[in-house]
């Protein structure tokens, strides 16, 4: 390799490693390198001269996304929480004379270091120390805790620890989405493809609102929609967070910018009844059983997909939804038209605890975008998702004189605010709404004039058109 400059990205790519463990090298000066205004620059000679004494002193780091405990990092603790660490007789929980440490185990079996000391007003102050593994960690953690608290009741700033956006990212993914959010690969997509490319190389503190409004407007030049783009930042919103928290900045500036309105953007695509009976007659056998189960519970695709018998009580009728979105289960009761679709799918199950196992795998399906595609393709049916049987199902509820809270309960919303966006009338509802307004003046004009001719002629007749509740509105 000749003697050229490196960035973040190529050293990381070049010695395997992550970019935010490269950022830690950098930080404990163990890995040689140029600071210049616009980043980070590593000379590939002197890579390969640091990777080399390494190997030969056995010294290189295998260290891990949450940053495990190196020498420079132990020696920022003071000499009282060494000697308390050393002398504790617990293996959970230390004394370290500004605060605490201790240990707790998670739902999940995880064991977590938490931190609690009091802030300036005397309140206690307990929180989890997401990075810490060992007990020195936590220590460390809390360490920092207590002097951020001191620095912020004083007024005193620091000067911060300087990273980009691509190490902030890798950060984020590594330490916090993969433990916390099921959707963490799409994230991960939406970085790696959109965002990183974009912000990779600016610092944090070089990221302000003028920068982030011209990221939306270039994102909306290239078709993608409002509520894309609104996806993005809040990932974003997030990261900053985070990194505020990580004492890696000092302000968060997509708080500065205001996200687009997604009303005008939601879909409402309804299946008739003749498009209903077109695309049943025109999926497979194993797509069949699941447009039903979509149109007659509103689960969503997920939930379908990893639903299992153990979840289904065909003798009570009654579905108990689990792996929600909003991680709360629900109760969905089973009507006759799904029963009979349930009943022969069990009596095919061949024992598989899936109720619509790959046949191919016996696994879920990871995917049904393609054979639901080809599906509407052949029923000719434009522009529908698998989403829209979830909204045909609430429509249909709606039109049925079905109340939202129930609608609501049903789709597994917190908020009937948010059904409400699930239950639009159709146009042809709204057509008829006000088919009835025009009817119901025609009448009452009618009904006016048969009066006054009885007035006139002082006979008592009975108008041709009796108005009955039936061609009345009120």
């Amino acid at each position: 390799m000749n003697d050229s400059l490196l960035t973040v990205t190529e050293a990381a790519e070049h010695l395997h490693l992550s970019q935010s463990t490269i950022y830690r090298l950098v930080k404990r000066e163990l890995l040689p390198c140029i600071k210049k205004s616009f980043g980070l620059r590593f000379r590939s000679k002197e890579i390969e001269e640091w990777l080399d004494m390494s190997r030969q002193k056995n010294y290189l780091p295998t260290l891990t996304p949450q940053e495990r405990l190196t020498k420079s990092s132990f020696e920022r603790l003071d000499n009282r929480g060494i000697r308390a660490l050393a002398s504790s007789r617990s293996k959970t929980r230390y004394d370290l004379g500004f605060g605490h440490i201790y240990q707790r185990r998670t739902k999940s079996g995880k064991v977590r270091w938490y931190l609690e000391y009091h802030d300036a007003q005397g309140k206690r102050i307990q929180k989890v120390a997401p990075l810490a593994i060992a007990k020195e960690e936590a220590a460390i953690a809390l360490q920092e805790e207590v002097k951020g608290e001191f620095d912020r009741n004083y007024g005193i700033r620091r000067e911060q620890g300087k990273i980009n956006f691509a190490g902030l990212s890798d950060m984020y993914l590594d330490n916090y989405a993969k433990s916390n959010k099921k959707s963490w690969k799409e994230d991960k997509y939406r970085i790696e493809a959109r965002m990183k490319p974009y912000f990779g190389e600016f610092g944090l503190q070089d990221i302000n609102p003028l920068l982030l409004e011209k990221y939306r407007a270039e994102r909306l030049e290239t078709g993608v929609t409002k509520s894309t783009v609104n996806r993005e930042l809040t990932i974003m919103k997030k990261m900053f967070n985070l990194a505020i928290d990580w004492e890696l900045a000092s302000e968060n500036p997509v708080q500065k910018v205001k996200l687009f309105s997604e009303k005008d953007t939601a879909k409402e695509r309804i299946l008739s009844g003749d498009e209903e009976t077109r695309l049943l007659s025109e999926s497979p056998g194993y797509l069949r059983p699941v447009l039903l189960t979509a149109l007659n519970t509103g689960m969503r695709r997920g939930e379908i997909l990893k639903l299992r018998w153990n979840q289904v009580d065909l003798g009570k009728k009654i579905i108990r939804v689990e792996h929600t979105k909003g991680g709360k289960s629900r109760l969905i009761p089973i009507n006759d038209v799904l029963s009979r679709e349930l009943v022969k799918a069990r009596d095919n199950s061949d024992g598989s605890e899936l109720v619509f196992p790959s046949p191919k795998t016996g696994r879920p399906y990871t995917e049904l975008k393609k054979s639901f595609k080809g599906a509407c393709k052949r029923a000719e049916i434009e522009n529908m998702r698998f989403h829209d049987l979830r909204h045909t199902f609430a429509t249909r509820l709606i039109e049925e004189g079905v109340d939202l809270i129930t609608v609501r309960d049903l789709l597994g919303h917190f908020s009937v605010r948010v059904t409400q966006r699930y239950t639009h009338s159709n146009q042809n509802l709204k057509r008829e709404a006000v088919d009835l307004l025009a009817a119901g003046r025609a009448r009452k004009a009618e009904n006016s004039a048969d009066l006054l001719h009885i007035c006139d002629t002082g006979k008592d007749e009975v108008p041709a058109t009796p108005l009955t509740p039936s061609n009345s509105i009120n």
